[in-house]
């Protein structure tokens, strides 16, 4: 197997990730095939969630993942595999995600593992599908913690200044 290209299906669910985090819309649509899908298995929404295109997915984080939104992703252990033609891939990645819903006074973390496709189109490697169930996915309301309180950067691209919220 070609480990220049395991890199690089790496590299883009890395990036894909980076941008969720930081709010980087514009950025994380090149990290997705024109027609791509997502199904993501959450409960945090009332439903699991499905799109399609890339058009409608950027759409989606923009106007649901807004400034009071932080999220932190971490996803590891992936088992990439790469079809002979060597122009489409499948990998399954094993993922923690923590999400406050600074607005709403909710902190959502769970896990499961992504279910991803992969397809290379002009030499460069893009998501065809992700997706995942939950293994599972808990909730707590920031007033039961009375002493809670967060300092973290809320603005995308903003990397540097800090704000408080409680």
């Amino acid at each position: 197997m070609d480990l220049e290209t395991l890199e690089e299906i790496r590299q883009v669910k890395y990036r894909y990730l980076r941008c969720v985090d930081t709010k980087l819309w514009d950025e994380i649509g090149d990290t997705f095939t024109e027609d791509a899908a997502v199904d993501y298995g959450t409960q945090a929404y009332g439903k699991p969630l499905k799109m399609r295109g890339r058009a409608e997915i950027v759409e989606f984080f923009r106007s649901t993942l807004g400034p009071d939104i932080l999220t932190v992703h971490a996803a590891g252990q992936p088992e990439i595999t790469v079809d002979p033609g060597g122009d489409t891939a499948t990998g399954i990645w094993s993922f923690q995600d923590t999400v406050l819903a600074v607005k709403y006074r909710v902190l959502i973390a769970g896990a499961a593992f992504y279910h991803d496709r992969y397809r290379r189109e002009d030499g460069k490697w893009r998501i065809s599908h992700t997706g995942y169930v939950r293994t599972y996915e808990s909730m707590m309301s920031l007033d039961d913690v009375p002493s809670w309180k967060l300092i973290a950067s809320l603005t995308s691209g903003d990397h540097g200044a800090d704000a408080a919220a409680s």
